[in-house]
């Protein structure tokens, strides 16, 4: 006869196995985000560059059947339960799209422009967000202007 701790892992490599435990994990992660989320004070308004962001973000989780993934970020980051229409995200980044990047998230485009691009030896310049500055003892080092 099995002892217990042989029946737990077995039971754990057969839920590892079929992908179970990992969702179970998650999903018990996103009600617990939930729970708290209901008792605690509403937190900042979201900037319209966190917004964005975190559509993109719920967009790639959505597609790639990441739903607790996506629902602890919801819960975490205060997200509209309505998404943001794709249409409107891509006007705000000033993206084109025909029909074969319409299939996938536009964060994937976006990667796919940076890899594709035909400047090969060139690289981007990120000059910092729209958010405030915050202020710290010691902020990290950057280019100076």
């Amino acid at each position: 006869m099995a002892t217990i701790n042989e029946l737990k892992c077995a039971i754990k490599d057969k839920l590892e196995s079929r992908g179970v435990l990992g969702q179970l994990k998650a999903r018990i992660r996103a009600e617990v985000f939930s729970a708290l989320e209901d008792q605690k004070e509403p937190g900042p308004p979201l900037s319209h560059e966190n917004l964005i962001i975190n559509q993109l973000i719920l967009e790639y989780l959505e597609f790639n059947n990441y739903r607790y993934a996506a629902s602890v970020l919801s819960a975490e980051s205060g997200q509209p339960k309505v998404p943001l229409d794709r249409q409107f995200l891509a006007n705000e980044l000033k993206v084109s799209e025909d029909s074969s990047s319409k299939a996938v998230p536009l964060l994937y485009g976006l990667v796919s422009h940076f890899w594709n691009s035909n400047d090969k030896g060139g690289k981007v310049f990120l000059c910092g967000s729209s958010l405030p500055a915050t202020t710290t003892s010691n902020p990290a080092p950057g280019p100076e202007y």
